[in-house]
């Protein structure tokens, strides 16, 4: 009995942290109609300035708080709101969705580069201190943190829904232009929601610091915990939210008492948030469909066949010059960042034709890595063939929330089971365990590709291929399905396409490719283990996707080099943190550029088409007024 109250103490505090950081969620996205995925990395930058204030600079506790909490975090969170989020206005989800998850990353970098990884110790708030309940000796911070989180329930609840300026702050996320004509500055009105729920964010984080050890992932991915209490307020509600959080820490707590026998499931208790956040999402009614709405923006043309097999022939013709240049150490380089263009080709069919969400590809990823380990012996190409045929299923698995969810839930459903699968799936023994398998490079038709130059242009070959194909997907029926359901799902059901089949099968697709991908990527490194396979490691894939062109062969082609060249240079210790800095960067501008860094270059080599005959820039592609009769013909 002792033990259950002791647990259900523990419980309470740590639901008690994620109801904090759960509230700054909902604050900011009642108010502003965007879900901050970098409320966590807010959180942990400001923790780390507590730490800087107060055992660094030894500053007396009360003042370091104050500074950070009430003065530091809030300014941060308006100027967030006047740079970026601003900007953000009538965006679709997917573009804010990537420019949060890009400031998250940027703030990661950040923080690594102003405070390395090291030993910081962050003791609690009157460390020893504290009084004894029913034999149960509870913590003077642990009181604290209990009787912080009721009052900011209460305190936000009331302000959201019995003082003039929350309702001003929900009338700007309906309509800004009529709260407008009714006396209300909608830019005030966001940038205070920001302000307060950064401070929120910075509140959570130096609560939960001494628990985490100050430690950069650990305080960022704090969030991702608190996305499951969120969620149960259908992010709206805040005593919802706060409930949701109390259920969630005392289920955790509870799963480290010896009698309930946790440690038969391994890594339940790690993935106990993400299952609850998952079966959260399922439950959420159907969202409407989506209209189309009418732009004016210029995208990519999609090429015809033969500029799509004059472009892989220069691929592969540019892959030789550079394996005769190039040392093996350097070609190594280079050649992952192929390896993570041919990942990023599954993300440019799933996000950038069917504008489907997945922050889970790593997963893919690690499951072709592990097929092509355990069948592909000796370099079989049966590893290549079970790779696609492993991943696919998992991915129809993950697309059944995508049947019903779009946008923020679709992406925060496959987050969910990338966590899952990295503290459930992954360390079983079966599959990597925590030993590092050993991933054979290809042999086919007696070739052997084992030395870094043949395994490089064999990279550069079949990216070549994928790529030939999935230009050659986009302009079939099924690409423009998957694309005319992207711009108006409405319409593509009032024209009689099976929107649940079409999702279901781009799905799949994604997942075999990125699969089918994850063979080479570990036959590159050579081995593979359950870190490598992380669902953090997918943000930056999603970000330098997008960043290289989401929506074109090309851009995977330079996302997946940058990325290549930045994870390799970033290992020096003196260019620590610049994957997170220079990514995180480069996303929160897309709304300069959204389609990315492959059609920029495009458009300003346009002058040459006059110059050069067989050159052609991309134009636009065909509006989805011209796609329409084309996709009830097909459905008819």
């Amino acid at each position: 009995m002792k033990d259950l109250l002791a647990f259900t103490v523990i419980g309470i505090v740590t639901g008690s942290v994620y109801a904090i950081a759960a509230s700054g969620l909902v604050l900011t996205y009642t108010t502003s109609g965007i879900f901050n995925f970098a409320h966590g990395g807010i959180g942990m930058l400001m923790a780390f300035t507590y730490w800087e204030f107060r055992f660094h600079h030894h500053w007396p506790a009360p003042l370091a708080l104050f500074v950070v909490v009430f003065v530091i975090a809030p300014a941060l969170g308006a100027l967030i709101e006047r740079v970026l989020m601003r900007n953000l206005h009538g965006r679709s989800t997917g573009t804010s969705l990537v420019v949060t998850i890009g400031l998250m990353v940027m703030l990661m970098g950040i923080a690594q580069g102003i405070w390395p990884p090291a030993a910081r110790p962050f003791p609690e708030f009157y460390s020893g201190h504290g009084v004894t309940i029913f034999g149960i000796f509870v913590t003077t911070h642990q009181i604290i943190t209990i009787i912080v989180a009721g009052l900011a329930a209460l305190i936000f609840w009331y302000l959201l829904n019995r003082t003039r300026t929350g309702v001003a702050m929900r009338a700007v996320v309906d309509d800004r232009n009529l709260a407008a004509l009714n006396g209300v500055s909608p830019a005030r009105v966001s940038m205070l929601s920001w302000a307060l729920g950064s401070s929120l964010a910075a509140l959570a984080g130096i609560l939960i610091a001494p628990a985490l050890n100050l430690e950069i992932l650990n305080l960022t991915l704090l969030v991702v915990v608190a996305y499951a209490a969120a969620v149960v307020g259908k992010l709206k509600s805040l005593p919802l939210t706060f409930a949701g959080a109390m259920i969630l820490g005392l289920l955790t707590s509870y799963l480290s008492l010896s009698w309930v026998h946790a440690e038969k499931i391994p890594g339940l208790p790690g993935a106990l948030p993400t299952i609850m956040l998952f079966a959260c999402l399922l439950l959420l009614p159907e969202e409407r469909l989506r209209v189309g709405r009418i732009t004016s923006e210029r995208g990519p043309r999609v090429p015809s066949l033969g500029e799509s097999l004059q472009g892989g022939i220069l691929l592969v013709v540019g892959a030789i010059v550079v394996s005769l240049v190039l040392s093996d150490a350097n070609l190594v380089r280079v050649g992952q960042g192929m390896a993570l263009a041919l990942v990023m080709l599954s993300l440019v069919v799933l996000m950038g034709y069917g504008g489907q969400i997945s922050l889970a590809q790593m997963t893919f990823v690690g499951m072709g890595a592990f097929a092509m380990a355990r069948f592909g012996l000796g370099g079989s190409p049966l590893g290549l063939l079970m790779a696609p045929l492993l991943a696919a299923p998992i991915g129809a698995l993950v697309a059944l929330p995508a049947l019903r969810l779009q946008g923020l839930y679709l992406a925060l459903a496959t987050m969910a089971f990338g966590v899952a699968a990295e503290n459930m799936l992954f360390p079983r023994a079966w599959l990597f365990g925590s030993s590092t398998r050993v991933v054979p490079r290809l042999h086919l038709f007696g070739v052997h590709f084992d030395g870094e130059k043949s395994f490089f242009v064999l990279l550069a070959i079949v990216f070549s291929l994928f790529g030939i194909g999935v230009l050659a997907l986009r302009r079939g029926r099924f690409g423009r399905l998957v694309s005319a359901m992207r711009d108006s799902p409405a319409a593509c059901t009032t024209l009689g396409v099976n929107l649940l089949t079409t999702r279901l099968a781009v799905f799949t697709l994604s997942a075999a490719m990125a699969g089918f991908a994850g063979a080479f990527y570990g036959g590159l490194r050579g081995s593979a283990q359950t870190n490598d396979f992380l669902m953090f490691q997918s943000l930056p894939l999603l970000l330098m996707a997008v960043i290289g062109g989401i929506t074109t062969v090309s851009g995977a082609l330079v996302g997946g080099l940058l990325l290549g060249l930045l994870q390799t240079q970033s290992s020096t210790g003196v260019l620590a943190g610049l994957v997170f800095l220079f990514t995180g960067a480069a996303a929160v501008s897309l709304g300069r550029n959204p389609h990315g860094v492959a059609f920029y270059i495009s458009q300003k080599l346009e002058p040459l088409k006059d110059k050069v005959p067989w050159f052609r820039p991309e134009e636009p592609d065909e509006p989805l007024t011209e796609e329409l009769p084309r996709i009830a013909a097909a459905a008819g």
